[in-house]
């Protein structure tokens, strides 16, 4: 049911001169990436791909896909994600580059102060299977589904900046029994060299990748697979890169309160410490149907038993149902006003209409 404090604004689309460069600028990057095939026809197979997982095709499989490049058998479509020879890296590299010359604007004098972007957004997605044979898959929570079920994870890394959003990374979760399990490693081509790794060990990987390229980004947003890791926000601290990191009802923190230090799990300290007066309305991001209207309230956390005004807990609480929270550890330069965290929390939303099919995986998935 839409709230009504909810306000619905005329949504801002593509111009129709815009929309007609597209097929042109789809061939300029598939141009682009020319250097990272080893032969010519494995290069056109790679655009015909990226136009059938553009389509309106409703499933993204290899018989869909052949069929809408109007090509009689999916071998083409199954040989370019399982054996063909190209620089999967070297791709993403190009891909990430051409996002931050499109995506990042030039920032105008006292304008840093009063956006959070560019916006580093860490998510994960899950691809239900069938079989067992896919790099990586079995039974694991699939966002996608809601729960539990047969399916790969991916770990993904997007770009946002207030001209527009885009994917820029992926690591591929493998689980802990596929990397014990040696032959079964090998029959999927997983290489030798890789070890379990995390997801939050995975996010950081990325986050050093994108640091390396020397992207321009000032926050890091995730969700509570990755805000609940001590050892991710660190590493985001030591590089002085400002976070609101999602984090689960039963995480426990230390806040400065009216009267005095509480140390409690955070759905503790919303019940007990946050009074009416504390609550301030505030618009998340533009939703389909207009703002996305929460409630919002913050307490400063204490490290070390003090409280240097940079380290935040954030409680969201729906305008619906006041029942329903979120929380968020904050990390931000001292003086940052609420609605500039808010905002950066809210660039998270953006990778919700993400289409992560026309993505590579880079471990080779051998179907399944």
């Amino acid at each position: 049911m839409k709230h009504p404090q909810h306000t619905t604004s005329e949504q801002v689309g593509p111009t129709l001169p815009e929309i007609s460069r597209w097929h042109e600028e789809l061939r300029e990057l598939h141009a682009r990436l020319r250097p990272h095939f080893a032969r010519p026809e494995v290069h056109q197979q790679a655009l015909h791909y990226l136009q059938a997982v553009l389509s309106d095709v409703p499933r993204k499989n290899g018989w869909q896909l052949a069929e809408q490049a109007r090509q009689a058998r999916p071998y083409g479509m199954q040989r370019l994600l399982s054996a063909a020879v190209w620089d999967q890296e070297a791709v993403r590299d190009d891909v990430r580059a051409l996002v931050t010359e499109t995506l990042s604007p030039p920032v105008l004098p006292g304008e840093a102060d009063e956006t959070p972007f560019p916006v580093l957004v860490l998510d994960e997605s899950g691809f239900p299977k069938r079989g067992r044979h896919s790099a990586g898959v079995g039974p694991q929570y699939c966002g996608l589904t809601g729960r539990v079920e047969n399916c790969q994870v991916g770990v993904f890394l997007s770009y946002v900046t207030a001209r527009g959003h885009a994917l820029i990374d992926r690591e591929l979760y493998v689980p802990q029994d596929w990397c014990a399990d040696l032959p079964r490693r090998h029959a999927a081509h997983i290489p030798d060299r890789l070890t379990f790794q995390t997801k939050p060990e995975l996010a950081k990987r990325m986050v050093q990748r994108a640091q390396a390229a020397r992207l321009p980004f000032r926050w890091v947003v995730a969700d509570t697979v990755y805000g609940h890791s001590p050892d991710l926000r660190a590493f985001l601290q030591e590089q002085g890169y400002a976070y609101a990191l999602a984090v689960p009802s039963t995480e426990v923190v230390c806040v400065q309160t009216r009267t005095g230090l509480l140390l409690a799990d955070v759905a503790s300290i919303a019940q007990q410490a946050l009074r009416a007066r504390d609550w301030h309305r505030l618009s998340q991001s533009l939703g389909t149907k207009g703002e996305r209207l929460f409630d919002w309230a913050r307490l400063p956390v204490a490290q070390a038993g003090v409280a240097h005004g940079r380290h935040w807990l954030l409680v969201r609480r729906c305008l619906d149902d006041p029942h329903e929270l979120a929380y968020y550890l904050v990390w931000a330069p001292p003086d940052t006003p609420l609605s500039l965290m808010v905002q950066a929390i809210g660039a998270r939303w953006h990778i919700e209409v993400r289409r992560v099919g026309a993505y590579g995986i880079p471990v080779r998935d051998r179907g399944g």
